[in-house]
């Protein structure tokens, strides 16, 4: 790596060029350096790497951006976990609730538990609606409603299904594509729910996992003792102890061409702008972002400025207790209060909050930026998490003793309508016009991903850099090696490449999660009529 003056604060020489350290910023870098590389990444936030997988800290409290379990099917990725984070790895029980009407409902569902909340009469009428579904289904299935009352009938979508996914999303159920319903839940149904729910009421259920391979039913899960945050921390320290640098708190001001297949990156950071010349370039950067800022200007740029995002904030509050509730987190189905999902992050690991006494939670608002949520004060956003968590029942606001907010942008990709097609247009042109600028990870691709996925994309980037040559194609998707959240990617064109990814690879590739697509406003006339 090499310093030289250039008419700004600084600029270096180095192999590879990366933006963003997230997951899979972090993973192409420490595997660049490992085989002799020299890269420079920027990153944005001034304090954390990791991205959405990020732990922030707060008077000694940790917390996460979402829950992020360690789990993959490639083998591949857990081995590089482990070379990472070698000694600070923990075993933790799985326990997630639903909550609905002042009652918690274990998630997968026991049976015995949920007929015993429901009562008598709502659970007879459960029962009539799922048999009505059955007698006279909807025929011309178009939307989320229609699809998932067919299965599992009006009143249980109403209970299970409705308020929660439309607080996710921001759009209503009948707004959102059947397809997205059929892949989303595909694997689960209410008589497998209710015989699975009698076999763990029952004690039958003796195995971890029960033998299955749906992931959202896993049991247990590994999870670094100080989050998921710690993961990355390694990674750059790693990346560092090589002579290579992150730099903190500096955003991406232009990636040009060099006009001979490789890139001059300008970032802006507090005391002005760093300049990175490198013969590959890695993006993590949201496509929207990055469009805007690559020269020359590609011409789908109008494509990328298409592409929308769904946000979401945090509001963690600090309390005084020492046993809150189990639960790793639970799905808030009451329509009464706004927070989606709340995570208690002493049941993701102890030493995620000071000592033994105190507890702290994360209530999850799912928002676009500018909107009222997102725009309230810190302050108003803890004294609303405080009263909906009393609404709930699950706190004493007097207990509260803390709070702190963490904005996350673009922490969803939106599949519109015209997503696909514009996705599909930058990626082809960037490829056949720069194969060395590589687009990887969440935002970089317009996935909506886990964190294996991101990963591995990163590494099979890094294998076509060290090869010299487009040997895998970073964007396939092998159905076969499915997830409970792994979607259909049909849409999208596969460009040859030379090598095929293994079986390994491919159950990281398919670590993708489902997003909803709106229908076309012809579509919700008939349900609206």
């Amino acid at each position: 790596m090499t310093d030289s003056a250039n008419g700004t604060r600084g600029s270096m020489v180095v192999d590879v060029a990366i933006i963003g350290a997230g997951p899979a910023g972090l993973t192409a870098a420490y595997l660049l350096t490992k085989a002799g590389k020299t890269v420079a990444i920027i990153e944005k936030d001034a304090t954390y790497v990791g991205g959405i997988s990020r732990t922030v800290e707060h008077e000694g409290y940790r917390f996460d951006i979402g829950g992020h379990r360690f789990f993959s099917k490639s083998q591949q990725v857990v081995d590089l976990w482990n070379e990472i984070l070698p000694d600070d790895f923990i075993q933790r029980p799985r326990m997630s609730r639903i909550y609905y009407e002042g009652k918690f409902y274990s998630y997968p569902l026991r049976a015995f538990e949920a007929l015993g909340n429901l009562g008598v009469l709502r659970s007879t009428a459960c029962m009539v609606s799922y048999l009505w579904s059955k007698l006279f289904p909807i025929k011309d299935v178009k939307s989320f409603e229609d699809w998932t009352s067919n299965q599992f009938g009006k009143k249980l979508y109403s209970i299970f299904f409705k308020t929660y996914t439309e607080k996710v999303w921001g759009m209503p159920c009948n707004e959102m594509s059947a397809d997205w319903a059929a892949q989303r839940i595909k694997g689960l149904s209410l008589w497998g729910a209710v015989v699975d729910g009698l076999k763990r009421s029952l004690g039958l259920n003796k195995r971890p996992n029960d033998g299955q391979a749906v992931k959202t039913l896993l049991e247990s899960f590994r999870y670094p003792r100080l989050g998921p945050g710690m993961m990355w921390d390694a990674a750059r320290d790693k990346v560092e102890a090589t002579g290579s640098r992150v730099h903190m708190n500096h955003a991406l001001k232009q990636l040009a061409s060099d006009g001979q297949g490789g890139w001059r990156m300008t970032a802006t950071g507090p005391d002005g702008d760093v300049v990175i010349q490198a013969a590959h370039a890695i993006s993590s950067a949201p496509m929207r972002e990055l469009a805007a800022r690559l020269h020359p200007l590609p011409a789908t740029t109008i494509n990328a400025s298409q592409l929308k995002y769904r946000d979401f904030l945090t509001v963690a509050l600090m309390i005084r207790s020492d046993d809150l509730f189990p639960d790793n987190w639970i799905y808030i189905h009451d329509s009464k209060v706004s927070v989606g999902r709340v995570q208690n992050f002493r049941s993701w690991s102890p030493e995620m909050v000071p000592d033994p006494d105190v507890a702290c939670v994360g209530l999850e608002y799912f928002c676009f930026e500018g909107d009222g949520l997102w725009s309230r004060s810190d302050d108003a956003l803890v004294a609303l998490a405080t009263q909906e968590m009393e609404i709930l029942g699950l706190l004493d606001p007097k207990d509260v003793i803390g709070g702190a907010v963490v904005r996350q942008e673009k922490a969803y990709p939106v599949y519109d309508e015209t997503y696909a097609a514009n996705v599909d247009a930058m990626r082809h042109e960037l490829e056949e016009r720069h194969p060395t600028l590589h687009l990887v990870g969440r935002n970089g691709m317009h996935r909506y991903n886990n964190q294996d996925h991101a990963m591995m994309t990163a590494m099979l980037t890094v294998e076509n850099i060290l090869a010299g040559e487009r040997i895998y194609d970073t964007w396939c998707v092998n159905e076969d090696a499915e997830y409970h959240e792994a979607g259909d990617e049909g849409a999208e064109r596969t460009l040859p490449a030379a090598r095929a990814v293994t079986a390994d690879q491919a159950a990281a590739l398919a670590s993708v999660r489902d997003v909803p697509e709106r229908i076309a406003a012809a579509d919700t006339t008939r349900q609206a009529a």
